[in-house]
């Protein structure tokens, strides 16, 4: 034990270090567990973990040896930059644990981005995307700070802010889904509660208390009536904190920033693909779009997703989360529920262009190359729900990218005989025309299982429609998929249309049969149209839109059913079908119970989107506002609580009962200013002696003078008047003022920010009680 007591702290004793160590431990522990359900796996505990102990180091040397503000804030900055690439930025340094200048660029970047990155990323997050920064940057402040309270100051209670606006920080970037918050919220009361009464029961006041009191017999006495106090105040705040965190949890899920960040996409600012069909087929017949190496076998690539028809155009819904326009950054753990053959593919653009960027199943990572690849990086965005990406910037001629991904598997028919739809919510749909109601109910009549319906649609179309593109040798056949169109194309005698009509026209069969549908436009070669290299070329020719429509537990199943293209109409025939059956207004489907419902919050805000649009900007606004505060009055904190603690020192040294308290007390401020200043005063000095040391520094004869005052007031008969004492303040605050005056700026700024005078008040007071 001899040979560790260098770790003591000047005035510490073992018990006070370790119960001070150990708290900060547990305390902060709460807030870290509080980030798993962020996180993709424990891999978040390193960088949390690390930091802590990281933290630890520098208080307990800041403490140590008595380093000022500014210094451990220095060194705070020094230890992540050079231990956050192994901790936060593994991937970017050299041998896992050498910082890289790619290291230090993000992890200077990351200091401002990486809050917002983190908060516009569904979770779980991947921990190798930088979002390690996030719980590395915090948990070393939060410890740094923490610790540093603790270590140093006689009122412990101090050290539970920072540690108290962490957890808060945890939760609001966190999740709505909180870990066991009623354990987190007890092991915080508790470890507070035991820590600060022990750290009163070791004060040096209680020690003297205990050493003066007559008698073993009242010595127990005291001991077993703290014991049995404290016990009743542990209880006390062990059942609050427990009611506290269980009428504040709300029922459902917590408000937290990320229910109110807006996406910085948005995809409804670009025209739907489906409207530039004929574009591509007329455009780029043979000319090739990209091509894509490493295809399995019936893998599709698809370009957009859309489930929303307003009887203009299919297009993404306007829904927020699960609907086909909930994009957000790409990541390297995305879509997490898929199941299927994990392969990778990789994608050369050639001549498409636009923001919409081809995909394969289920991507779990995209991986950009060439010139473009950072840009590409830091614009895309993908959605899990629909399996599509797009790029802010759009794609261009000579881009790359390699997509890490999972191929569903297509379940037979068999498979689904038992199989109902989906209980999904989907998007409002409006502007179908009715003629496809009684179209759909005929079509499915004999169908008895949900696969049998949905087949019976694909097969209709395929067997009674025409295939034409409507080009310059085509039968006609208008471009479109309008409300119009699709009422033309059904109440013809002869059904003439491509891949665009007949997509949108099955999916709007399906929807008035109640089935979850949507379309997809992409492409699905076949092996024939592959290379001998495995390369598949796309082109407009060869682009296809089809239907998928899911199923209970067998997720989105796709539907052909454009007619084959050889099918083409004998003749040209535009006109009405004869003697048409009388349309028949169906019966709504049944009403489906979705299977996950969306947040209660996003239901609110769907019925009150028009009364509050006026207002849509102003929660956003305000929320950014108040975390921009909060990180303001994290970084502030120690400029506030010193500033804090050294004015309460000052207002209860002027304002003492007896007027030569207050004489005294302004001694001891002027001493504690210049002790501030790096004046160093020993500890229990008289005033001659502090004068002595003071007066070599500044004004030796006025601080001589006052020391000699101070006595006389203190120790002479009778005590000094309230004009004495206005006068003997008014003295120390010129003296004072001489010292600010002959200080550089960054003296006056380390001198407010001290704590030397701090540690020397406490020691001074144990001297005098000894």
């Amino acid at each position: 034990m001899k040979r560790l007591a260098f770790l003591l702290l000047p005035g510490a004793s073992w018990r006070r270090l370790v119960a001070d160590v150990g708290a900060v431990v547990l305390l902060l522990t709460v807030g870290i567990v509080g980030f798993a359900a962020t996180f993709d796996g424990p891999a978040y505990l390193v960088a949390a973990i690390g930091a802590l102990v990281l933290g630890l180091a520098l208080a307990w040397v800041g403490a140590r040896w008595r380093w000022g503000i500014l210094s451990v804030a220095g060194a705070t900055v020094a230890v992540y930059f050079v231990f956050g690439g192994v901790l936060a930025l593994p991937h970017t340094s050299f041998l896992g644990f050498v910082p890289t200048l790619e290291t230090w660029r993000q992890l200077a970047v990351g200091i401002v981005t990486s809050w917002k990155d983190l908060l516009t990323t569904v979770p779980p997050v991947a921990p190798g995307d930088g979002h390690l920064i996030v719980p590395f940057l915090m948990t070393l402040l939060a410890t740094v700070l923490t610790a540093s309270l603790a270590l140093r100051l006689r009122r412990a209670a101090w050290a539970l802010i920072p540690a108290s606006l962490y957890i808060a920080g945890e939760i609001l970037m966190g999740t709505a889904q909180a870990v066991a918050p009623l354990v987190q919220g007890a092991l915080f009361v508790i470890v507070a509660v035991v820590w600060l009464s022990l750290r009163a029961m070791w004060s040096p006041e209680h020690t003297a208390v205990e050493a003066a009191t007559p008698g073993a017999d009242a010595s127990r006495a005291a001991r077993l009536r703290r014991l049995v106090s404290g016990g009743i105040v542990l209880a006390l705040a062990t059942g609050a904190g427990a009611a506290v965190a269980a009428t504040a949890a709300p029922p459902t899920q917590r408000y937290i920033l990320r229910d109110f960040v807006v996406p910085p996409f948005d995809i409804h600012d670009y025209a739907s693909p489906l409207q530039a069909w004929r574009k591509y087929v007329r455009d780029f017949k043979t000319e090739p779009l990209f091509t894509v190496t490493g295809l399995p076998k019936d893998g599709r690539v698809r370009l957009a997703t859309m489930d929303s028809y307003d009887g203009v155009v299919y297009n993404v819904a306007e829904d927020g989360a699960g609907s086909s326009s909930a994009f957000t950054s790409i990541r390297s753990n995305m879509s997490p529920q898929a199941t299927g053959d994990e392969t990778k593919v990789r994608i050369d653009i050639e001549n498409l262009q636009g923001v919409w960027l081809p995909s394969v199943g289920s991507a779990r990572d995209i991986t950009f190359a060439g010139d473009r690849a950072t840009d590409l990086r830091r614009g895309a965005h993908f959605n899990d729900a629909t399996g599509t990406a797009v790029v802010t910037s759009g794609v261009q001629s000579g881009d790359a990218y390699t997509i890490d991904t999972i191929v569903p598997i297509v379940p037979e028919d068999e498979q689904l005989a038992d199989t109902p739809f989906a209980p999904l919510k989907m998007p409002k749909q409006s502007g179908i025309p009715q003629s496809l109601s009684e179209l759909a109910s005929n079509a499915t009549e004999d169908a008895e299982t949900p696969i049998d319906q949905a087949r019976a649609l694909q097969s209709y179309l395929q067997t009674e429609g025409y295939f034409s593109h409507g080009l310059a040798d085509d039968v006609y056949s208008p471009s479109g998929h309008g409300a119009a169109r699709i009422t033309t194309l059904v109440s013809n005698e002869q059904m003439v249309g491509d891949d665009e009509q007949y997509a949108v026209t099955m999916a709007l069969m399906a929807i008035q049969l109640g089935m979850p549908a949507r379309v997809v436009m992409g492409w699905h070669p076949d092996e024939g149209e592959k290379d001998a290299g495995g390369v598949f070329t796309a082109t407009g020719e060869n682009m296809h839109a089809w239907v998928e429509i899911a199923f209970e537990g067998k997720g989105w199943v796709p539907f052909d059913p454009t007619p084959d293209e050889d099918n083409e109409p004998s003749q040209q025939n535009t006109k009405p079908r004869a003697n048409p059956k009388p349309q028949v207004l169906q019966p709504p489907p049944p009403a489906q119970e979705p299977a996950e419902l969306p947040p209660a919050l996003a239901e609110e805000r769907d019925q009150d989107d028009e009364k509050d649009a006026n207002l849509d900007w102003l929660g956003p606004v305000l929320l950014w506002t108040a975390g921009g505060l909060g990180t303001i009055l994290l970084l502030m904190s120690p400029f506030l609580i010193i500033g804090g603690i050294k004015a309460s020192r000052r207002t209860r040294r002027l304002r003492a009962e007896r007027t030569a308290d207050r004489v005294s007390g302004g001694w001891d401020e002027l001493v504690d200013r210049a002790v501030d200043y790096r004046v160093a005063v020993p500890a229990g000095s008289t005033r001659a002696e502090s004068a002595s040391v003071v007066g070599e520094a500044f004004d030796g004869a006025r601080v001589a003078t006052l020391a000699q005052q101070a006595d006389a007031d203190v120790y002479g008969p009778g005590d000094p008047s309230p004009e004495d004492v206005d006068n003997f303040w008014r003295e120390v605050d010129v003296i004072v003022a001489s010292m600010a005056g002959g200080a550089t700026f960054w003296q006056r700024l380390r001198a407010r920010l001290s704590l030397r005078s701090l540690r020397r008040t406490s020691t001074n007071r144990w001297v005098r009680r000894r």
